[in-house]
Parts: structure tokens; C-alpha cells; sequence
């Protein structure tokens, strides 16, 4: 006769009944143990004696099937605790899938609930990596692909080094340094290294230098901007340039030829004073409610064809799908908020910086 598979026994022992399970404590679990324990014994011993059995002939009886009395109640105490081993083994080789059996009240429950809830994040944090790397892949094949589908034809003779194809190369090659210069920065804000350099700004000016710079790598956009006269913020230049740079670039390559990209900027509601509230809005095909929450998310492109997070058309192609993600953490840095507004046209998104503690500098 073969023996009996492990695997058949660990799944027959985990379906054991837990009947300590409503217990809050695990002090009161091992109270009880005991003392069901030594009441069993005795109860053994004492049903032995009217039937003529000595305590020598009863206590190994009562011994053993106290033991097996320990077994079936300590079973539930133990069980989870034997789990998150096999279940943490399981997560060093890279399966976060195993989950504990979590239905005890006490100490050891709230420890499986928690180790699930781990285990949990885990995943979602391996999914992201794997899909992080597969994304960055991506968005770096193509620029490459595209520059060395250009320089291999020049090289070859086939195509002539003319303006035209020598822009073309310099523009994949603006975009490839524009993805490594973003991930850098996100690097630096997931690393924590990423720090408030808190200014006194004025806003107008500021805004009026970032529609230049967004105008010059875009021609064929028009801004414009609408700002609370003589009003000024403390934040971080840098961080807010990000912000205000990104959204831009998000709104022209989604919004059509030849209308505007409005910029309104007024104070933060409330003293004291410094808080921001800054909104871009175009009048390209919006963001269907169902991807709002997503498109601050890492090389998020959205799957509608009116997305916002797709290339407009005619554009010589999208974004790198982090303009976004880099402008909401560079958002959360200020301990700011930035959310996708409802409008009955176009996409309209607020930033809103509080007034900061930091003295600026």
C-alpha cells in the first residue's frame, strides 16, 4: 500500500476545526488548553476506577488521549504561525500568492491579517516593478530604434545628411535624454532624496517664463494665461516648474491645433498667505471618468482614442507616460493636491499648494 501523500495530509489538518478561534486572547487559549487538559486526565482516571482499572493502568490512557485533546485545540493556535513560515518561504522564491487562513480573534489572527495584507502589497508592488521595467524598455527601444534607423541610413548613403534628417535624429535624441531626465527625478522622489528649495515667487512672471519655454517646443500650440494680478506663492521653483511644465506639455499634444491652453492661477483659499491654486485646461477630447485615477500613475497612456493620455493626432508621437506621475509627486512633495476636474469639454486639471511652513529662502 503507498503512503500517504504529504500534500493530502497538510490539506485534511488545515480543515480541522478551530474551536479556540472566537477567543480574543492567546493567554485565554493556553487557559484553557490546560486546564481542558488536566479535567480530561482527571475525568480518564476517575472513569477507570469504578470499573476496576488502576491509576497505573489509566494514567498512560488518560496521558495519551490528552494529547490528542492538546492537538485538536492548540491546532488553531499553531496553524497560522506554521503557515506564514511556508507562506514567507513561498515569497523569498517569489510567489507573494500564498495567503494565511486568518480566522482567529487573537494576537496570532491579527498577525496573519496583517501578513496577508503584506503579502498583498508585495504583489501590487512586484506588479509594478515588472511593469515599470517592461515600460521603460519599451520607451527607450523606440527612440533608440528610431535614431539608429536614421544614422544607419545617412551611414549607408541611402539617406542624406540633410537638415531635415538631422533634426529628425536630434528630436529622438531630445526625447530619450527628456525620459532618462524624468526617471532620474522620479528615482529621486521614490529614493526620498528629493528636497523643498521654498522661494518666494511671483507667479505671473513664473507663469509667463514657462509658456515661453512651452510655446518654443511647441509652435503650434497657443497659450493662454489668466493670473490674480500682484500675487505671489512660496514653493519650490523647480518642483513647480514640473508641475506647471508637465501640464502644459500634457495639454498641447491632446488639445487641437490652434485653440488655446489656459493657465489660471489664483491665491489658495484662506491665510496665511503663500498657498497656490493652479489650473490648466484645453479643449482636446478630455479624460473619460474611468481613467482619471489612473493617469497620474507611471507611464500611464489611458485606452480610449479621447483620451488625454494618447497622442493628439498628427503629433510625431505621445508622450513618455510620466509627465503626469512626475507633476502629481512633485504635487505631493508640497503636500499639495492635483485632480482632474469635471468639465463638459476638454480636461481641466487643478493643482493646490497650501501655504508651506518652510521659510522661503
Amino acid at each position: 500500500m503507498s503512503a500517504v501523500p504529504r500534500g493530502f495530509v497538510h490539506r485534511l489538518w488545515a480543515r480541522l476545526p478551530r474551536p479556540l478561534d472566537p477567543l480574543r486572547s492567546i493567554k485565554v487559549k493556553f487557559g484553557v488548553v490546560v486546564v481542558a487538559t488536566a479535567c480530561v486526565a482527571v475525568l480518564i482516571v476517575l472513569w477507570g476506577y469504578p470499573l476496576g482499572f488502576r491509576a497505573r493502568e489509566t494514567l498512560p490512557v488518560g496521558i495519551l488521549i490528552a494529547l490528542v485533546f492538546i492537538q485538536l485545540l492548540a491546532h488553531g493556535m499553531t496553524a497560522p504561525l506554521r503557515e506564514m513560515t511556508a507562506a514567507a518561504r513561498a515569497m523569498a522564491r517569489g510567489d507573494y500568492s500564498r495567503r494565511v487562513r486568518a480566522t482567529s480573534r487573537d494576537e496570532v489572527g491579527e498577525l496573519a491579517q496583517a501578513f496577508n495584507r503584506m503579502a498583498a502589497d508585495l504583489a501590487e508592488v512586484d506588479r509594478q516593478r515588472r511593469e515599470f521595467v517592461a515600460n521603460v524598455s519599451h520607451e527607450l527601444r523606440t527612440p533608440i530604434s528610431a535614431l539608429r534607423a536614421v544614422l544607419e541610413n545617412v551611414a549607408d548613403g541611402v539617406t542624406p545628411a540633410t537638415p531635415d534628417v538631422l533634426e529628425t535624429a536630434l528630436d529622438q535624441t531630445e526625447r530619450l535624454g527628456r525620459l532618462v531626465t524624468q526617471l532620474l527625478d522620479l528615482s529621486r522622489v521614490e529614493a526620498g532624496a528629493a528636497t523643498l528649495d521654498v522661494t518666494d515667487i511671483d507667479v505671473a512672471a513664473f507663469v509667463a517664463d514657462v509658456t515661453a519655454e512651452a510655446a518654443a517646443g511647441r509652435p503650434e500650440a497657443v497659450f493662454e494665461s489668466d493670473i490674480v494680478p500682484g500675487l505671489r506663492a512660496c514653493a519650490d521653483r523647480d518642483r513647480l516648474h514640473q508641475i506647471v511644465a508637465n501640464l502644459l506639455d500634457n495639454a498641447a499634444r491632446h488639445g487641437p491645433d490652434g485653440r488655446p491652453v489656459t493657465v489660471t492661477a489664483r491665491p489658495f483659499p484662506g491665510s496665511p498667505p503663500g498657498g497656490l491654486v493652479i489650473e490648466v485646461a484645453d479643449e482636446g477630447p478630455g479624460i473619460p471618468p474611468e481613467e482619471r485615477a489612473r493617469v497620474f500613475e507611471r507611464f500611464s497612456r489611458g485606452s480610449s482614442v479621447g483620451s488625454t493620455s494618447g497622442p493628439r493626432a498628427g503629433t510625431p508621437g505621445g508622450g513618455t507616460g510620466l509627465g503626469l506621475a512626475i507633476a502629481s509627486w512633485a504635487t505631493d512633495l508640497h503636500g499639495g493636491d492635483i485632480t482632474v476636474l469635471d468639465t463638459p469639454t476638454g480636461c481641466r486639471i487643478r493643482v493646490t499648494i497650501p501655504p508651506t511652513s518652510g521659510e522661503p529662502a
